[in-house]
Order: structure tokens, then C-alpha cells, then sequence
């Protein structure tokens, strides 16, 4: 699936507002802020390293899958890789989905019901769009 494939749905919006970050100056407190999320932070920061690593890992995967490929190894290794790959994707795709749970979602309950009721349809959104890969 491609970026603007994700973005047909509307979720583009959902996601800017979720996650939207103010100009590029000093950081000043916002009074009116009720949570962190408020303040522009995202549900990962606190795992963003560790995130960072994990994908990095899968970059060195799929790097793999290119020089069995180049090296002529056996389908079958190959397929294993492949695998591999994937579920190491799924698997970090369903930690971020864990985050955005906790953190904006739990935002959108200390708002009220209208955003709890956006943030569970982008979040459905989201799992719909990982059950189809």
C-alpha cells in the first residue's frame, strides 16, 4: 500500500490533527493543554529509539533479501527471509497501533465523545489497513 492509498480514506486529516506539529520556535507550555498529546507528543516518543533500531534491523532484512536474490541462493531461503521480514513489519506496526491506543486515544477520552468516537474510527481505519496487507 502507498501513502496516498492510505490517504483516500480521510484518515490524513485524523492523523495531522493526532499528531500535528506547531512551528519550529521555542517550546512554550500551552495553557489549554489537558495532556501531553496536547503539546504535540507522540504516543511512541518514549520508545523512539528502540523504535528506530527495530526498523533499522528490517532495513538489514530486506537488504538481505537483496543479496540472496543477487547471489542466485534457493526460493525457499529466500521465502524464509521474506517471512521474516514481514513479521518483524506486522510486529512493529502492531506496537505503534498498542501506542496510538494509549496515547491518543486515551487523549480523546479526556475530550469527550465526539473524539473518542474519531479516534476509534481512524483506529479501525489503521487495523483495517494492516489485516489487508
Amino acid at each position: 500500500m502507498t501513502t496516498t492509498d492510505a490517504d483516500t480514506d480521510g484518515s490524513t486529516a485524523a492523523a495531522a490533527a493526532c499528531h500535528a506539529e506547531g512551528p519550529k520556535t521555542a517550546f512554550r507550555p500551552d495553557p489549554d493543554a489537558v495532556t501531553d498529546h496536547d503539546l504535540g507528543i507522540h504516543g511512541y516518543a518514549q520508545q523512539k529509539d528502540a523504535h528506530l533500531k527495530r526498523l533499522r534491523r528490517i532495513e538489514g532484512q530486506i537488504r538481505g533479501l537483496q543479496r540472496m536474490l543477487e547471489e542466485d541462493v534457493y526460493c525457499i531461503d529466500i521465502l524464509t527471509q521474506v517471512s521474516a521480514s514481514t513479521k518483524g513489519l506486522q510486529s512493529f506496526g502492531l506496537q505503534l497501533l498498542e501506542e496510538h491506543l494509549r496515547h491518543c486515544v486515551a487523549d480523546a477520552a479526556v475530550k469527550g465523545p465526539e473524539a473518542i468516537d474519531e479516534k476509534v474510527k481512524e483506529a479501525t481505519k489503521a487495523i483495517e489497513r494492516m489485516l489487508r496487507t
